[in-house]
């Protein structure tokens, strides 16, 4: 589909109209006009790609798929999976078109880019994403969107600074089961909500190797990024979700997915929680494990109306649920599966059928096109991507120190200054935005 540029004829009659109307065009992004060279969204949205990997591979063609969208670029610091990623768009268009970056600073330089996907390891989401807002550029990043909690806030205040508009990859608010397990929730069918159940599957551990020199084809400082330098260790590399200054465990990484549906079922994206605490936690063997997040355990949050929320990280892969339990039954969508079940199981009659599952992310997609046209906020902005993700990160914090922590929703501190103390790690030069 060939992209049809606005003329500079049908751009200046747009903004005649504007200024007849009374409206002041410097509220209208460049990129909206199709101005500065950029693809106008009445036609093509042009995104680059920022991190190449496993995720970036399973989620692209969701991207390439949309009758709207140019993959243009990608960027990644090893060389492999920058060509992976240029072969996986190039067959698709059937050219040779797809450029590639080794910094994604050069791929957001480029004034034909309007948009990017973010699917790096966790320790840049945050990052990339300010430099992208920085840069004029709409996001859609992978989950978590964060690593510490001052940070997420930070990014909400750029993306509102800049005009940005963000997609937090939690694609669940787009899924069929999970809205129809909010609408029986939200309509009273299993009466006051007390509870929320969750599970994670038991995380993993790294056992203890040695330093190694650098593969040929990474930017390893640039791999890095933000986070404190450490030589290359291929255990730290490959099992990077279980440190913490990199990942920062199972719970942490998946379980934002179901206190993001939590926050959205319980009407709750405006607030958070006030209580966090842990118990049966399992943490690795020194002797044996290098890695540090926890196997497994059992944290709990508490709102300021008394409803619990709790999330278990046990079990297997497939065992992932959330649960709404009330007054009078309970349901549940099992995340594997993407079935919906209830007690009374009269309730599920009204179940329509059809749908897809959480794995196709095109209905999210959807969602971001749509608002990068309209300007409007999409289903996943920042502010509640914020919320539910500082709910996994205050359980964290309450299970790095072994304390129940009161937490202030408002002001965003805890009532505990060592707590306080982990609410922002300073990155390392020159990745520090303002």
């Amino acid at each position: 589909m060939k992209t049809i540029p606005v003329s500079a004829l049908d751009r200046r009659r747009f903004l005649g109209r504007l200024l007849a109307a009374g409206i002041a065009p410097l509220v209208v992004p460049g990129r909206v006009l199709g101005l500065n060279g950029a693809t106008a969204p009445s036609n093509k949205i042009a995104f680059g790609v920022i991190g190449v990997g496993n995720r970036a591979l399973f989620i692209l063609p969701n991207f390439l798929t949309q009758p709207d969208v140019q993959l243009v670029a990608v960027s990644d610091a090893r060389e492999d999976r920058r060509q992976a990623g240029k072969q996986a768009v190039d067959n698709f268009y059937r050219n040779n078109a797809c450029r590639v970056y080794r910094d994604f600073r050069e791929l957001l330089a480029q004034p034909d880019i309007d948009a990017v996907l973010i699917a790096t390891g966790n320790r840049w989401h945050a990052t990339a994403s300010m430099f992208a807002a920085r840069a004029g550029k709409d996001i859609y990043c992978e989950k978590p969107i964060s690593l510490t909690i001052r940070e997420g806030r930070q990014l909400v205040e750029m993306c509102r600074r800049h005009g940005t508009i963000y997609q937090a990859g939690t694609q669940r608010r787009s899924t069929e089961s999970y809205q129809f397990a909010r609408e029986l929730v939200r309509q009273g069918r299993i009466g006051r909500v007390h509870t929320v159940e969750m599970q994670v599957w038991t995380g993993g551990t790294v056992p203890h190797q040695p330093n190694t020199p650098v593969p040929a084809g990474w930017d390893y400082d640039q791999w890095l990024g933000p986070v404190q330098w450490r030589p290359f260790n291929p255990g730290r590399v490959n099992g990077w979700a279980y440190f913490w200054d990199t990942g920062e465990g199972m719970h942490t990484d998946m379980g934002t997915h179901y206190t993001d549906q939590m926050q959205w079922v319980l009407g709750t994206d405006d607030t958070m929680p006030v209580e966090f605490e842990t118990s049966d936690l399992v943490w690795p063997d020194p002797k044996k494990w290098m890695s540090e997040t926890a196997i497994s355990g059992t944290f709990k949050c508490r709102y300021a109306n008394g409803v619990q929320g709790i999330l278990y990280q046990r079990g297997g892969f497939t065992e992932r649920y959330i649960r709404y339990i009330g007054d009078e039954g309970w349901v549940q969508v099992d995340d594997e599966t993407d079935v919906v079940t209830a007690e009374p199981k009269s309730i599920l009659q009204t179940k329509p059928e059809g749908g897809v599952s959480w794995s196709n992310a095109s209905a999210h997609i959807r969602n971001l096109l749509e608002c990068i046209r309209s300007r409007r906020q999409p289903l996943c902005h920042p502010e509640v991507a914020h919320r539910a993700q500082a709910i996994v990160e205050s359980m964290t914090i309450a299970a790095r120190l072994g304390r129940k922590l009161r937490w202030d929703p408002v002001k965003e501190v805890f009532d505990c200054e060592e707590a306080n103390r982990m609410l922002y790690r300073e990155p390392r030069a020159p990745w520090r935005v303002v």
